[in-house]
């Protein structure tokens, strides 16, 4: 597992699965499907992703497609710090 799939799944699992300990979280589960992330989550999330890669994450990036599953959050992650 990568070195930021290991930080994301670490963050999401302290502060989004704290009541569901049992909940085992694929790399490809939706976070969005499972009800983990609403507004908030995603903002909480993107403050998450800036402060611990060093990177700036764009309005127009806050999308399904770059931050619903640990895949796709690792593989934006990737992009933004190549």
């Amino acid at each position: 597992m990568s070195q930021v799939k290991t930080a994301v799944k670490e963050y999401i699992s302290e502060n989004f699965l704290m009541w569901q300990s049992d909940m085992e979280l694929g790399d490809d589960t939706s976070l969005l499907d499972l009800g983990l992330l609403d507004s908030t989550g995603v903002i909480e999330l993107v403050s998450f992703l800036e402060d611990e890669f060093g990177i700036q994450v764009e309005d127009e990036e806050i999308t399904p497609e770059n931050l619903d599953t640990l895949n796709k959050i690792c593989s934006y992650v990737s992009r933004k710090t190549a």
